[in-house]
């Protein structure tokens, strides 16, 4: 058997689609010939003069260094019981199943995991109190105030 000729790793993906009925999808590729770009530049029809880099320069210089876009400043969630039992929805009579189902939610949207890190000490206070709240409310002792 004779030996193989070395492939690229394009030509390998083509066989591949190819194997699997699927044409390869060309339009997403562009060449650059990039012998071409380099006789381009050193010809001399390309110039840059030193007043122009210098003008770009100051330009830029001037403008400083780019800014970063400044970030909403989120107010922090309340670690209150009421507010906590409000958000919970517990001022009334429910089922067991229905606050297993509170807790659920209440964790998929308050989980210290799934919060950003300066706000999980205060995730985890108000996964405390909520769960606090919904075993009060399933042992029928929970009394939210009246504000």
């Amino acid at each position: 058997m004779a030996p193989r000729a070395p492939r690229d790793f394009a030509n390998m993906l083509d066989e591949l689609l190819a194997e699997h009925g699927r044409e390869p999808d060309r339009a997403h590729l562009v060449s650059v010939d990039y012998l071409s770009v380099a006789e381009e530049l050193y010809s001399g029809r390309i110039r840059f003069s030193e007043d122009m880099i210098e003008a770009a320069y100051r330009t830029f210089a001037d403008q400083g260094p780019a800014k970063p876009a400044a970030k909403a400043v989120e107010p922090e969630p309340s670690v209150d019981p009421d507010d906590i039992a409000r958000e919970l929805g517990l001022g009334k009579r429910a089922k067991p199943k229905e606050l297993d189902r509170l807790r659920r939610d209440f964790a998929f949207r308050n989980h210290p995991d799934r919060v950003p890190e300066h706000l999980r000490a205060r995730a985890i206070i108000r996964m405390q109190v909520a769960n606090m709240l919904i075993d009060d409310a399933k042992r029928g002792r929970f009394r939210r105030k009246k504000a």
